[in-house]
């Protein structure tokens, strides 16, 4: 039968035919690799009366379509296809999941075939694994443990108001979003001994405060502007104008889309949507809505905020 290569989730050889399981079934199928095809051929075989064993080298089945995003050619979201096909081959009664082994041995003629597998220890008790993922991180043995570098810093200004910070919520690891938060907002952007005196104060290694930092686009690790200037480019707000209101920023202010003017003053970025497209188009200053705008507005909105800065 047709099954799935499962390291790579590509249609692979599987291999079939009636034979004789330790449950004294016969007519069954094995089917070698749980990728996608692997798992559609299972579902297809099982609904059709055979009894499947589906066999899986790696802990899990799915193959690559689980780590990709979208699916060509329709950008479908690829888990929303594969998650319940997932879900009914676990619960089918005609499919028995064999994961994290391997075929060692094949015997036997078409119809009629032996097969002897290989299963690797997992040190944990199916029955009561959840999948959290806290052994693996916790693994002696795949993981070195190491003691964190100490890294003496000078009590500065920076420094003291950001222990404040984290005395505000006591000191306590659950609390790094929260803290990498305020501290964003006190100094408009997130310098790296900020990102390392948290790390001390949490107790939380230096790689992974500053993986948060990097990954929520709410953070920024490069100063930004005094007042951060968003131009909607959502649908709504694209076909009323959207482009050219943020070309006449980008002239007016001498930046790209994403940058900082050099005297600090104004940070200018794009977003998506803002959700207010009866508006549109839409630019928004440290949170404030300016709604129906056009280019001719631009320079007079701008003057607003420079001057409240210079008075």
């Amino acid at each position: 039968m047709a099954g799935a290569d499962g390291g790579n989730g590509n249609g692979g050889n599987g291999k079939g035919g009636r034979r004789s399981g330790r449950d004294g079934k016969t007519g069954a199928v094995l089917v070698v690799g749980a990728g996608i095809a692997g798992i559609q051929a299972s579902l297809d075989l099982a609904n059709s009366g055979f009894r499947v064993y589906l066999v899986e080298q790696s802990p899990s089945i799915g193959g690559t379509m689980t780590q990709l995003d979208k699916t060509f050619p329709t950008n479908d979201c690829s888990m929303c296809i594969v998650s319940p096909k997932l879900v009914e081959c676990a619960r089918h009664p005609n499919v028995r999941m064999m994961t994290y082994a391997e075929v060692e041995k094949l015997e036997g003629t078409a119809g009629n075939f032996h097969v002897v597998l290989r299963n690797r220890a997992r040190s944990v008790d199916q029955a009561k694994c959840t999948g959290c993922g806290a052994c693996q991180a916790a693994c002696p043995v795949r993981n070195t443990v190491r003691v964190p570098e100490a890294v003496e810093q000078e009590v500065s200004e920076q420094i003291r108001r950001i222990d404040a910070i984290v005395d505000s919520y006591g000191a306590e690891r659950e609390s790094m979003l929260t803290v990498l938060q305020d501290a964003n907002k006190a100094f408009n952007y997130l310098p790296e001994p900020v990102l390392r005196r948290i790390s001390t104060r949490l107790g939380v290694p230096y790689a992974e405060v500053y993986g948060a930092a990097s990954f929520y686009k709410a953070f920024s690790l490069e100063p930004r502007g005094t007042h951060t200037v968003q131009v909607c480019m959502g649908t709504a707000c694209h076909v009323r104008g959207a482009q050219r209101i943020l070309e006449e920023l980008e002239r007016r202010l001498d930046i790209p889309a994403g940058r900082t003017t050099k005297d600090k003053l104004f940070t200018l970025e794009t977003v998506n949507c803002l959700g207010a497209c009866a508006l549109g188009p839409i630019v928004t200053i440290d949170g404030d809505f300016h709604g129906s705008m056009t280019s001719a507005k631009v320079p007079r909105l701008l003057d607003v905020y420079a001057k409240k800065e210079a008075s």
